[in-house]
């Protein structure tokens, strides 16, 4: 009430922020005139004279209006399309480092274009991030034309593309692209052992769409580069068949697995713990199947890796579903699935043997496990760019995260017409049998009437018990979700027709429109080629005005939500997608006392409350109470999932720190023609340690000579003498040593490099630092994961986890870099000394 009142009577940030930018839209308005007056080769030397003023003044700002102004009269020149008030307003927000929450259908992708034209224009490159390559594609092929009749050239980062095309793709003033790509090309940049194997350019301006997807639900996974390395699937398959035994016992006596003696069960966090009793249990059946010694504890350091197979294999069975976490295509391999979007990702495996645990599950073919050999989460690498802004219908409800994390504002944009959606309120049943029969009830009376219906649902699963139904009862219907989502777009764009049923899982099919009466666009497509006075055109277009007035007069496109989201964002993502642009809609949400997020984080006294109310078979009670209750459930979950982030991100922050490092030294070196002086001073650093190690005041003369000569041709192959050194030990006399030993050194190094050619044996020097430097980085990405992974512990000892990480991986980090100096001088000297 406090925060209503300050509002109305000071305002709030958001409107602060529109007012100033409805200033600049009134200003893009008045230049209007002057831009209709232009000839069509005026606007590629209006986007030359930009280009001409940015190099000299660096002042984007300045010119804003004038540059929005210009597109907005290319597009309808184009597109035949004239950009909102609206979307100006999208345009303007989006170029000052914040997102811009817009609407389902209030056209973000012609809004893109604003912002992305005037950053180009500085000659560093744009890249627009999408979800998956289709829309990205999509996007590119649509801008095209407005960009190249503005002068600009456009790219396409695309999967499967050979590094001439992606260097091509980078180098276009504006690029299109995914978030995995622009990722995973950053990584293989910082692999390459050449500059000229390098694609992408700086990192200068990211503009994300569904900028919520990318930057919160897929932050948490890693993007990692890996290598296999020799593993044993059969030990996987011998944990499987134990755990399936353990499991048998624990369901000895009990209905559910979760109530037993042997091990618990956290499904709010997806992890098992063994009690004590389960423990012994383990051990005697891994001795049982001879894996493990007779008197051994699991405990033991060599047999600690078995426990973590053990607890993989007991979540794969408990934890994990087929058709809901992870799917199996037809070359039976195991693909997660996005637990957000419902999409497959491809290419993608968990960690910690848990992808093994469950390909040895379902009895597929178990890939060896991989080492990480490069890595960055989405958090770090798109805080790399210079300046970042995103779009999406929304952001509001995490606008705090995307500060905190990302330095983002979030600026709620108006609609360019009037919502008038119905939502009605959750219907709650006490069994999933029930609601479903509920759910089919609705479909049946929407289609009575011809009205489009959009089923969301929560998992592959439960989107195939809908449609099984369907099917039996003759109800013609599309079905999308993961196993499908290379034709999401197409039955997505078809999902206002009249009557039409479609069942998609979660978001798939986000980022394409769903028009009432069926995507005409998607249709003029197909007629590209046909003269617009084509009778077939006006048939098609006279059919689409048809179905669109028919859907509006019977109620719009119906939502219907079979399960609420552990998340308020992507329930409001499924709704959503009706009343876009000021047409009819309405939506409602079904749910059971069985649901997850009821079962999980609805209070008992709530859940025993509703069971003791006497509801009768198919009977729903719908109360604003409950619905409260079923949103501070989501709000636990979200706030869970927030610090889980945030945690995350601290952890990264610091790896991030040394990546940087390592990256930058790498850059540095492969930019470099000659790094001669780099390995000179390295080797009379490393040769200063080896004598500043073993030259100590108690120890005898003779004995540090041996030992110092015996340590050079043994680590570094120098068979050089000291023994004509007769004075006594002290610290002036180590520059003795160091200056013979730097001498000798330098000696057959000259000669080595006269021997095999100056500028191949430069060559030589810059890959012995480069191999050795990534293999070094490799060891110690495996390491600090392993810290990573048992750090928690600290806490025991009253310790902060976060403060005793930093202190460990700063360690490694110093020792790593001093392992990189000895290695480089190490396989140096063996190329110098070898005969």
């Amino acid at each position: 009430m406090l925060m209503e009142w300050l509002n109305k009577w000071f305002g709030n940030h958001n409107n602060y922020v529109l007012n100033k930018a409805k200033n600049i839209v009134n200003d893009i308005n008045m230049l209007e005139p002057k831009m209709i007056k232009l000839k069509d080769q005026d606007f590629k030397k209006k986007t030359y004279e930009f280009k001409q003023f940015i190099k000299k003044n660096q002042d984007l700002d300045s010119i804003l209006p004038e540059a929005y102004a210009l597109v907005r009269e290319a597009s309808k020149r184009v597109f035949g399309m004239r950009h909102f008030d609206v979307q100006l307003l999208g345009g303007i927000i989006l170029n000052q480092n914040s997102i811009a929450e817009m609407r389902t259908g209030e056209g973000k992708t012609l809004t893109s274009t604003l912002p992305a034209y005037l950053n180009a224009l500085n000659n560093s490159g744009v890249h627009i991030v999408t979800m998956n390559d289709y829309l990205a594609k999509r996007d590119a092929k649509i801008n095209e034309p407005l960009f190249n009749f503005l002068g600009l050239q456009i790219g396409l980062n695309a999967s499967g593309m050979s590094l001439n095309e992606k260097r091509k793709a980078y180098s276009c003033d504006i690029t299109y692209g995914t978030n995995n790509e622009y990722s995973f090309d950053y990584l293989k940049d910082n692999m390459v052992l050449s500059r000229n194997d390098c694609v992408q350019r700086s990192l200068h301006y990211a503009l994300i769409d569904e900028v919520d997807s990318i930057l919160i639900d897929e932050s948490r996974t890693p993007l990692v580069i890996s290598g296999p390395i020799e593993g044993y699937s059969k030990i996987y398959l011998e944990i499987n068949r134990i755990v399936l035994v353990l499991i048998k016992l624990a369901q000895k006596n009990k209905k559910r697995v979760s109530c037993n003696q042997y091990f618990s069960i956290d499904e709010k966090q997806k992890q098992i713990h063994l009690t004590e009793l389960g423990l012994t249990k383990v051990e005697e059946l891994l001795v049982e199947f001879n894996i493990l010694n007779i008197n051994e504890s699991l405990y033991y350091s060599d047999n600690i890796i078995l426990l973590n197979y053990v607890i993989s294999s007991l979540r794969a069975h408990i934890l994990f579903f087929k058709n809901v976490d992870y799917f199996i295509n037809k070359k039976k391999e195991i693909i997660i699935i996005d637990e957000h979007t419902g999409r497959l990702m491809e290419g993608r495996r968990w960690s910690e043997g848990l992808h093994q645990s469950i390909e040895a599950k379902e009895n597929v073919k178990i890939n060896n496990e991989n080492r990480t050999l490069a890595s960055i989460t989405f958090q770090s690498y798109f805080r790399l760019y210079d300046k970042l802004s995103g779009m999406t219908g929304t952001a509001e409800t995490e606008s705090f995260e995307f500060s905190t994390i990302y330095n983002l504002n979030t600026i709620v944009i108006p609609t360019n017409k009037n919502m008038i959606r119905t939502d009605y309120s959750d219907l709650v049943f006490l069994t999933k049998e029930e609601k479903i029969n509920a759910i089919i009830l609705d479909i049946k009376q929407r289609i009575s009437k011809k009205q489009p219906v959009l089923v969301g649902t929560i998992s592959i699963e439960q989107s195939e018990i809908i449609s099984s139904i369907l099917d039996n009862m003759n109800i013609k219907h599309n079905v999308l979700n993961a196993k499908y989502h290379d034709k999401e777009a197409k039955i997505i764009s078809e999902a206002g027709c009249p009557g039409v049923v479609t069942i998609a899982t979660n978001m798939a099919g986000r980022g394409t429109d769903i028009v009432l009466g069926g995507s005409f666009f998607e249709k003029k497509q197909c007629l590209d080629d046909i003269d617009a006075k084509n009778k077939k055109f006006f048939y098609e277009q006279k059919k689409w005005k048809r179905d669109h007035n028919f859907v509006v007069s019977v109620g719009g496109l119906h939502i219907i939500g079979t399960e609420r989201h552990e998340s308020r964002r992507i329930d409001n993502q499924l709704r959503g997608r009706s009343g876009r642009q000021g047409d009819p809609g309405s939506s409602r949400f079904y749910l059971s006392m069985e649901d997850l997020l009821i079962r999980i984080f609805i209070p008992d006294g709530v859940k025993n409350l509703i069971q003791n109310l006497g509801i009768k078979k198919n009977e729903f009670i719908q109360h604003q109470w409950l619905n409260k209750a079923i949103e501070n459930a989501q709000n636990v979950v979200e706030s869970r999932n927030f610090e889980i982030r945030k945690q995350l991100l601290e952890y990264d922050d610091v790896d991030n720190d040394q990546r940087s490092t390592i990256y930058e030294q790498r850059n540095y070196l492969l930019c470099k023609k000659e790094i001669s002086n780099t390995i000179l001073i390295i080797a009379k650093d490393v040769f200063s340690s080896v004598i500043h190690e073993n030259c100590r005041k108690d120890n005898h003369k003779n004995d540090v000579i041996k030992k110092i000569e015996k340590l050079l041709l043994d680590k570094f192959y120098m068979n050089i003498k000291l023994d004509n050194f007769n004075k006594e030990l002290s610290s002036s006399n180590k520059k003795y040593f160091l200056h013979k030993i730097y001498a000798y050194f330098m000696y057959f190094y000259t000669i080595k490099r006269k021997e095999i050619g100056i500028k191949k044996f430069q060559i030589l020097e810059k890959n012995i630092m480069i191999t050795t430097l990534d293999n070094l980085w490799i060891e110690h990405l495996s390491s600090i994961e392993f810290i990573k992974q048992s750090i928690h512990l600290c806490s025991y000892a009253q310790k902060d986890p976060k403060q005793e990480y930093k202190k460990e991986t700063f360690k490694m980090f110093i020792s790593m870099l001093q392992g990189i100096k000895k290695e480089v001088i190490t396989a140096l000297c063996l190329l110098i000394f070898s005969k």
